[in-house]
């Protein structure tokens, strides 16, 4: 009865926060503390539910990144000096608190202090890749930014765990290497599995199996392991058909995950006061990514929204201070603090990046411009050249749109799509195509159109996506055709009600399609030739 009672919490909070427009895990993050004020506890099923969670989460993180992600300078260079100098400021500012005497600081010495700024200088990789994926913004370039500056925080969460437990590695651990070249056997066993429930359980083999237990069993973190078996697999081109496969089982353990937060402990006066605190002081960490971003050639709205999509305390954190609990390093109350700040942090960022545009839109004037010469050639203004239509979204039903376009109209066609891996790849299949964001404000204003082009085809595989194209088109008055592609019937009223000239419902279309050549085939006319 416990765990039913888990399930209707976590549904009326899920509930409740849509209805004030936040996202749901604010509402499950309330929950956990209204269940708490009950006098629920963590049970064993809920703990395991949510570590399956993130497991699955950072697998299929490693799915859709490109591991030079990592490698780059602004991505593991911003990692390491905001880790540093979010630590030495935090520090700061908690010795600060405490000469001023305030709650549990008072006794606090410096190593307390060292820890807890180590522990409040990390960002959430379950709240930013849960809000990227709400707003389909995994591969915009802020959100490969964000992603690769989690991934940093993780692997240093690692070495503290491994340095604070004393514990080497097993020596076995270097047989880990002999994945490297097993990756291509795994690859080519996902390639004969197809897309059914075959291919999901490999997944849940590959992540809990190969990644977690066999890293676990060699001393090594578990979900490190699940991670790095997601990047070994990334190259494949399923991986991405995998990590969609996985997303609603992953979404529905992670409601575990923020549960157990607000089940962790329950706050007193105090608790909340230096809980609030901690949250007054986010923004000054977040205004450190800013500055350590804007050191790096990239754009401005490329450096504020990763920072905002960045700016909240980290489930990391609260792993750190369980150790330093157990080794005596702190306090048990800190944990409460810890718990509750991160529950706050999560509500303040998610109203925060539910207005991340406009926000940014507000300081763009305000910051030092940037020189585009400067800049990396995907930041760069984008002309479209001599093409007299653009297709925005180059999946398959993109792609067909492009082929069809070009082959039995004889149009000259621009693709143009976020994904930097398939933008290559499409180059070098021979098709005209660019890196860019449709949700991107910034993609608009850099998008040099064409007074060639006769129409824009909108076949984003996310609703969100084209009504965002549709607005943008609109305001700076193309004149041309302007198609989209829906998946939902509900979704073909709002596309037409911002002016869309053709609404195309991907099944309705397939099926009329299908009907028509199989009638054709058998030699049957339309009724309306028949009556004629």
């Amino acid at each position: 009865m416990i765990d039913a009672a888990f399930l209707l919490a976590a549904f009326i909070g899920g509930l409740s926060a849509a209805a004030v427009r936040l996202p749901p895990l604010v509402g499950f993050l309330v929950a956990g503390f209204a269940l708490n004020a009950l006098g629920y506890d963590k049970t064993p099923l809920l703990e395991l539910l949510s570590n399956i969670g993130v497991t699955l989460l950072l697998f299929t993180i490693g799915l859709k990144l490109d591991v030079r992600t990592l490698l780059r300078h602004d991505v593991w260079g911003s990692a390491s000096l905001h880790m540093l100098g979010s630590t030495l400021l935090l520090m700061s500012l908690l010795s600060l608190f405490k000469w001023l005497g305030l709650g549990l600081l008072a006794e606090a010495g410096w190593p307390t202090l060292a820890l807890l700024g180590f522990a409040l200088s990390f960002s959430s990789t379950v709240f930013v890749v849960k809000v990227l994926e709400k707003r389909s913004e995994t591969q915009t370039a802020y959100g490969r930014l964000a992603i690769g500056v989690l991934i940093m925080q993780d692997i240093f969460a690692v070495l503290f765990i491994t340095a604070s437990t004393g514990e080497l590695p097993s020596p076995w651990a270097l047989g880990l290497l002999l994945l490297i070249p097993a990756a291509p056997a795994l690859r080519r066993l996902l390639d004969q599995l197809g897309h059914g429930e075959m291919q999901l359980l490999f997944g849940l083999l590959l992540a809990l199996v190969l990644g977690y237990a066999f890293f676990e069993a060699v001393g090594v973190k578990g979900d490190l392991g699940a991670l790095v078996i997601g990047l070994l697999l990334a190259p494949h081109p399923a991986a991405q058909a995998l990590a969609r496969s996985m997303f609603n089982i992953k979404e529905l353990l992670l409601v575990g995950f923020f549960l157990g937060i607000g089940l962790t402990a329950m706050p007193d006066a105090s608790h909340l006061g230096m809980a609030l605190a901690l949250v007054a002081v986010l923004p000054l960490k977040s205004l450190l990514y800013q500055w350590i971003f804007m050191r790096f050639p990239m754009r401005l709205r490329t450096s504020v929204l990763a920072t905002l999509s960045l700016s909240n305390y980290s489930e990391f954190g609260l792993i750190v201070g369980t150790i330093a609990v157990s080794t005596g390093w702190l306090s048990g109350e800190w944990l409460v603090v810890l718990s509750l700040a991160v529950a706050l942090s999560f509500g303040s960022s998610a109203m925060i990046n539910g207005a991340s545009e406009s926000i940014y839109r507000w300081l763009e004037p305000r910051l030092p411009q940037r020189d585009f010469s400067r800049l990396a050639a995907s930041d760069r203004p984008i002309e479209v050249g001599d093409a007299e239509a653009v297709v925005l979204g180059m999946g398959r039903i993109g792609r067909s749109v492009y082929r069809r376009l070009q082959k039995v109209y004889g149009l000259r066609v621009l693709g143009i799509d976020s994904n930097p891996s398939s933008v290559k790849l499409l180059r070098e299949r021979g098709f005209n195509v660019l890196e860019g964001d449709a949700v991107d404000s910034d993609f608009w204003d850099k998008l040099l159109m064409s007074p060639d082009v006769q129409m824009v085809v909108l076949a984003m595989p996310h609703h969100a996506g084209n009504l965002v194209a549709l607005k943008q088109l609109r305001s700076r008055e193309f004149p041309g055709r302007i198609t989209a592609v829906v998946e939902f019937p509900e979704e073909i009223e709002p596309i037409r009600e911002l002016g869309a000239n053709a609404v195309f419902h991907v099944y309705d279309e397939a099926g009329r399609a299908l009907a028509d050549s199989a009638a054709e085939e058998a030699g049957i006319s339309p009724l309306s030739r028949q009556l004629g």
